[in-house]
């Protein structure tokens, strides 16, 4: 008589217990924030990169390496590349216009830099 109540009692707390909903991982929304703000700047224009030093002396001293999706990877020499930027590794978001003039090193196309971001 006494041992029914116990078995009842246990189990509603095994079944209680049991979970049968999956808890979400939890997203950091800080990513999120990102992706929506590259994608807004790649719909406003901007072009993603990332700033690269090179200290060969026939080389452009900073480049701005562009790695867009099914394009082969390619460098950007900014003539007017301000202090705040010359930093290796920094990823950038710009916007530029062609120079049509002499490049400066062989590897990286001359470009004027319209509009900055730091990413």
């Amino acid at each position: 008589m006494i041992l029914k109540p116990v078995y009842i009692a246990l189990f509603v707390l095994v079944v209680s217990g049991c979970n049968t909903i999956k808890e979400r991982p939890i997203q950091n929304p800080e990513s999120q924030i990102t992706k929506i703000k590259k994608a807004e700047l790649m719909a406003e224009g901007f072009t993603a990169g990332v700033i690269q030093e090179s200290a060969q002396k026939e080389d452009c001293q900073f480049t701005i390496l562009v790695s867009e999706q099914n394009i082969q990877p390619y460098s950007l020499d900014p003539i007017n590349l301000d202090e705040a930027y010359k930093k290796e590794g920094i990823v950038v978001f710009f916007k530029y216009r062609a120079l049509r003039m002499m490049n400066r090193c062989e590897r990286a196309n001359p470009v004027e830099i319209q509009e900055i971001q730091i990413h």
